[in-house]
């Protein structure tokens, strides 16, 4: 059974960073995505970032084209997002997703979800 564990959500000042974790347990993604995805209070749940496990290839969406970094380290089967110049509208809860088939520049069609973290910024 696959397992997405989400850590490392808090409050955060505007401008400041910070980073989240993914843990993957049960089995790899070694073949397949892992995606972050965010929903905030009252809206959808909306796509972040990707990437492909096997060579790294990664998709932002561009809200966050750089200020977020997605990265892997496949000795944890952990996904990370090192979120940077972080602003109030960024408030959500993060999700990490998997899905073992499919695009990295595909945003749908995730069968694996964590069960979030909260991730503040103040102004």
């Amino acid at each position: 059974q696959v397992q997405l564990v989400e850590s490392g959500g808090g409050l955060v000042q505007a401008g400041g960073s910070l980073r989240i974790s993914c843990q993957v347990s049960g089995r790899t993604f070694s073949s397949g995505v892992m995606g972050w995805f965010r929903q905030a209070p009252g809206k959808e749940r909306d796509f972040v970032v990707a990437i492909r496990w096997s060579d790294g290839i990664t998709y932002y969406a561009d809200s966050v084209k750089g200020r977020f970094t997605i990265s892997r380290d496949n000795a944890k089967n952990t996904v990370y997002l090192q979120m940077n110049s972080l602003k109030p509208e960024d408030t959500a809860v993060y999700y990490c997703a998997g899905k073992f088939r499919g695009s990295v520049g595909v945003t749908s069609g995730y069968d694996y979800w964590g069960q979030g973290t909260q991730v503040t910024v103040s102004s």
